[in-house]
């Protein structure tokens, strides 16, 4: 068994017992790894330490539960906290919102999510699927001969793949209240998620749009258009659009970059598009669109 493999099977066992104790002796014998080893490549692969980890995904399960009709306390409690004091420092330290406030006023979170630490050592060949952890992912190029046009809003925001207030969510949600009123939307055009950087140190430059017929200026909208030239484009599919826009979309992400772009030596420009689909009950499924240099 590869090194990375233990630490794969012990974050599957970490998800399942997130109400429980867990102990890195425990962990690190599971993976077959000394305590020191093991916790050095658990930092390495997954970007946080073991405890840190176990906290920000019992954060995540906690936070769901908070929409429930439990007592916040027995919400702590369930998910390992040690009282309603710890519960509540963890959730606002993470999220910038007491539990009490999560629960009387539901805003967007974007939580730290399980890593599949396999699509890291996976380098599949151009149209050929890899289905991994409850995403199935290809990688195909395309030339794009002209400029496809949108017409939405943007947002420039603090950027960290820590837990957080979703600001992008609450963007894509009044995006919707007002798309209705965009002139010459195209038919059956797509949606699109557009980031790049910001030219604020930690910032990221985000705009949410619907795709229209050519530029039109108008108010309350600005436009933006994927320009034409040679893109990798990266599909998946998950089982419903809330995995496809959280879990599914951050694995994407960080496989292309982490991964797959880097061991084909391809070099992008510093945007990436983020095409939305109609989605069925069975999937739901969208492309990352990289413009190569």
């Amino acid at each position: 068994m590869e090194s990375w493999e233990g630490i794969k099977n012990t974050l599957e066992y970490i998800e399942e017992n997130l109400s429980e104790k867990i102990e890195i002796q425990d962990l690190s014998k599971m993976a077959h790894l000394s305590p020191f080893y093991y916790q050095r490549l658990f930092r390495r692969l997954v970007g946080k330490t073991v405890m840190e980890y176990i906290k920000l995904r019992r954060l995540a399960n906690a936070a769901c539960a908070l929409l429930s009709e439990d007592r916040i306390v027995d919400v702590g409690l369930n998910f390992g906290f040690e009282n309603h004091e710890t519960f509540t420092r963890s959730f606002k330290e993470a999220y910038g919102l007491t539990p009490d406030a999560y629960r009387k006023h539901p805003r967007p979170l974007s939580h730290f999510i399980k890593p599949d630490l396999s699509m890291q050592y996976c380098l599949i060949d151009e149209g050929v699927p890899l289905v991994a952890d409850g995403i199935v992912l290809e990688v195909n190029r395309k030339r794009l001969n002209y400029e496809r046009h949108f017409a939405g809003l943007f947002i420039d925001t603090k950027f960290s793949n820590d837990p957080s207030l979703d600001f992008l969510a609450e963007l894509w949600h009044t995006f919707h209240n007002k798309k209705h009123s965009i002139n010459n939307l195209k038919q059956n055009g797509n949606e699109i998620g557009v980031g790049s950087p910001s030219e604020k140190e930690g910032y990221l430059k985000y705009f949410v749009g619907k795709e229209t017929l050519d530029i039109n200026h108008q108010k309350d909208f600005i436009n933006w258009s994927i320009p034409s030239g040679n893109y990798i484009i990266c599909s998946f599919e998950a089982e419903n659009f809330h995995l496809l826009t959280t879990d599914a979309l951050d694995k994407a992400v960080k496989y292309m970059y982490d991964t797959w772009l880097k061991k084909k030596g391809i070099t992008t420009e510093p945007f990436m598009a983020e095409l939305y689909y109609d989605t069925t009950p069975e999937s739901a499924a969208m492309e990352v669109w990289f413009k190569i240099t």
